[in-house]
């Protein structure tokens, strides 16, 4: 199926509540606005952003059958059940969307976690999930005045947050999280040397 952005829009948005569409509506722009300040092709970050959440309000049983059935993740299966969603929503936007696009699809696949080696995509797609504008926990101003400047040490930032939130509840933390914010500050002090 080819893509076509307004059958997308409203496939994707009855599958969520308002309140969440208005988040991936959030997101779509925001990843518009950093692609084109970044170089990343906004086409693209539009497109994964339209999808991202796409699985999100899915019964977590069927998140699961998907996961299983598929073979998508067998270590994601051991870890928060709140990641799941980005691992069959790449696996979705492929098989039901008809998007072949590999980094469209990694950038759907690796939203919640982060990769080590994130694309600019990967990166784009990650950070305006982060900071789109009904975001609102301590620390997401900082994130945006950040975004600004420097999109890996925004999206450090986040990551940061993140894992200080789960610290700070005594949650497991996806290591690929781990991986991910400490390849950004790799990035970010090789940038700095």
């Amino acid at each position: 199926m080819a893509y076509n952005r307004d059958e997308l829009i409203a496939a994707v948005s009855s599958q969520m509540p308002a309140k969440r569409w208005e988040h991936t509506r959030g997101v779509m722009e925001t990843a518009v606005i950093l692609a084109d300040r970044y170089g990343a092709d906004p086409v693209k970050a539009e497109l994964a952003a339209i999808l991202h959440d796409v699985a999100k309000y899915w019964p977590i049983q069927k998140l699961h059958q998907m996961m299983v059935e598929h073979a998508l993740s067998e270590e994601l299966l051991h870890y928060d059940k709140r990641l799941w969603h980005a691992e069959v929503g790449a696996f979705v936007a492929e098989l039901e969307y008809g998007v072949t696009d590999v980094e469209v699809l990694d950038a759907i696949r690796y939203h919640t976690s982060g990769r080590v080696g994130m694309t600019l995509l990967d990166k784009v797609v990650c950070l305006a999930d982060y900071m789109e504008p009904g975001r609102d926990f301590p620390g997401v101003n900082n994130i945006r005045e950040l975004a600004n400047h420097s999109l890996e040490g925004a999206l450090a930032a986040g990551f940061d947050s993140t894992i200080g939130f789960l610290l700070s509840r005594r949650q497991i933390i996806f290591p690929l999280t781990v991986l991910a914010r400490n390849d950004l500050i790799k990035q970010l002090e090789e940038a700095n040397s």
